[in-house]
């Protein structure tokens, strides 16, 4: 079974960590966009304040984190990962970089190092389901279901509305030989997404019906 990739991090995410575009702000914080306030109040003649030092890292990991999503969109994914290292090395805990660097490794199959970056992705942001999944999909792929599956459990707490954590769990499920926990991911990704073709499938293929 092929699964989609996840998505990245980016501003279009529903609970995403949130990328303010262009990067004409302060800083960009891991949990959200900052902005200088004091670039809205009127001119005065004392020298506005410095970004702090760390402030100013952290921006300059996320224009690199970015210039990596566009990239790697456009099948560049050398030039692409470059970014994604510059990022990481600028602030290593920049779990955007850290999330889409893995999901250029598991694009190129390289599943135990997107494991990795998955890992540290959700160690910093433990309450996303993305880099569940994404580590979740690389174990499939390296036929560790037992590990898949207790993501995908801890994906579903984080994100019950995302369809592909029901297909995905189904999969892992129908891998692991139970068919009436796959049947009822399946059902669920249905309910979700009614035109989830990969989960009708699986729903078929396990012997189930749509609820």
């Amino acid at each position: 079974m092929d699964f989609s990739i996840p998505q990245p991090f980016s501003g279009a995410s529903r609970r995403g960590l949130r990328v303010c575009a262009p990067i004409l702000v302060a800083a960009i914080a891991l949990g959200g966009c900052s902005i200088n306030l004091g670039s809205l109040l009127p001119e005065s003649d004392s020298e506005a304040p410095k970004a702090a030092p760390a402030e100013t890292g952290r921006a300059d990991a996320q224009a690199r984190n970015i210039r990596g999503q566009e990239l790697a969109r456009s099948g560049k994914t050398e030039e692409a990962l470059a970014e994604f290292n510059a990022a990481i090395a600028i602030d290593p805990h920049n779990a955007d970089a850290l999330y889409n660097r893995g999901l250029l490794y598991q694009g190129e199959k390289q599943h135990q190092v997107a494991i990795d970056d998955f890992t540290a992705a959700n160690g910093l942001t433990p309450q996303r389901a993305e880099p569940l999944l994404g580590r979740a999909i690389s174990y499939l792929a390296i036929d560790k279901v037992a590990e898949a599956i207790a993501d995908l459990n801890e994906a579903v707490q984080s994100d019950p509305q995302n369809a592909q954590i029901w297909t995905t769990r189904g999969f892992a499920y129908e891998r692991l030989g139970d068919k009436a926990k796959a049947a009822g991911s399946y059902r669920q990704a249905i309910n979700l997404r009614p035109r989830d073709e990969a989960a009708r499938s699986g729903l078929a293929r396990v012997g189930g019906r749509p609820g």
